[in-house]
């Protein structure tokens, strides 16, 4: 159990920071790393097929992000529509909307028509 479980920042954040003259501190996380490392790779998930309820493909993952606004809200990009990538366009798709297993990721309830009509997703120049 033990070396499944790590804790992270135990002699970095374990201590008290000073910051200005305010005292700060960081609690620990503890992480199941086995559980974790079975997880879904970003660097796998890039690529991949995204299909609806009829197996249907209706994107492919361009990439992942995380939004600035909380730092915490993960959005997938996906291009849709075209074929062999010309006249795809990109769009933005909540993280926890996808069902993803080792043989698929499925994006329940929608349409190829519905994916195509989103609004097109551009990165940022900055």
């Amino acid at each position: 159990m033990l070396a499944g479980l790590a804790l992270l920042g135990m002699a970095v954040y374990g201590t008290p920071a000073m910051a200005e003259n305010v005292t700060q501190t960081v609690a620990t996380v503890s992480i199941d790393v086995q559980k974790l490392s079975t997880g879904f790779r970003a660097s796998k998930v890039i690529g991949s097929s995204v299909v609806n309820d009829a197996n249907e493909t209706v994107g492919k993952v361009d990439d992942l992000i995380v939004s600035p606004d909380d730092n915490k809200s993960a959005y997938v990009i996906l291009s849709v529509g075209g074929w062999l990538g010309v006249g795809t366009h990109l769009v933005a798709v909540p993280y926890n909307m996808l069902l993803i297993s080792k043989d698929k990721i499925l994006l329940p309830g929608v349409t190829k028509d519905q994916m195509k009509s989103m609004p097109e997703f551009k990165y940022s120049t900055k």
